[in-house]
């Protein structure tokens, strides 16, 4: 976060022997290392850039891939349940394809992990949330240890936390009728946000928007048409 608490940079951790592989989405305002970098004041602590062209395939379902010489088998995955197998391009790529797909795994396209991503309700910086966000509008506040001692923006934080509310907040809604991303979001007529993210599915459309704090509990339409509450962060 910065001093404000705001968030700088949305990453996934995970636990190996003696370190942590950090993993952080493309398309974020900064990279984590960047971040860190002014933070390593001890010769114990290094950052290494591990961006070497290896390939992160989740396994959402069922036992993953065993772990062999040429891949790295983490758990949970960054998707948040499941497997992550981390492997070189390649030819050890088409070999983990070939073991997946025996045990039964049906590989999907980054467009249906988005409509997966959507309809389950997850956020995405830079889509649903950029750096002006506080951890509680994007749902990420349960991430924060507040007993940990002072760290950077704790002072907001502490302050949405005890005493007021984020001004925007993110709703998952449905609508009967079609949405496209970047639609305004309306109260009784008036603009209170915007849509996020749009998946379409059987019944109806499932979509992330971002609205202000005063308007959250107010009905919410578009000028398509009213949008129903799935859930709020």
């Amino acid at each position: 976060m910065t001093p404000t608490g705001r968030i700088r940079a949305d990453l996934h951790v995970a636990r190996l022997d003696g370190s942590f592989l950090l993993f952080q989405e493309s398309g974020q305002p900064e990279t984590v290392d960047s971040i860190l970098a002014p933070y390593v004041l001890s010769s114990a602590v290094e950052l290494e850039d591990r961006t070497d062209g290896s390939v992160v395939v989740a396994v959402l379902g069922g036992a993953a891939a065993e772990d062999r010489d040429d891949s790295l088998v983490l758990a949970p995955s960054v998707l948040g349940r499941g497997h992550d197998v981390i492997v070189p391009p390649g030819e050890p790529l088409r070999r983990l394809r070939e073991r997946l797909g025996d045990r039964g795994a049906i590989e999907v396209s980054a467009d249906d992990l988005e409509m997966w991503r959507i309809r389950r309700g997850t956020v995405r910086m830079g889509i649903d949330f950029g750096p002006d966000a506080l951890p509680a509008e994007a749902g990420l506040e349960d991430t924060i240890d507040f007993t940990k001692g002072c760290f950077l923006g704790q002072e907001s934080v502490a302050k949405v936390r005890n005493l007021g509310h984020p001004p925007w907040v993110l709703k998952l809604v449905r609508s009967d009728e079609p949405l496209r991303r970047g639609s305004p979001v309306l109260a009784d007529g008036a603009p209170v946000g915007e849509v996020t993210s749009v998946a379409e599915g059987d019944a109806g459309m499932d979509a992330i928007v971002r609205v202000r704090w005063d308007a959250a509990s107010r009905a919410l339409s578009t000028e398509a048409g009213s949008l129903s509450l799935r859930r709020g962060y």
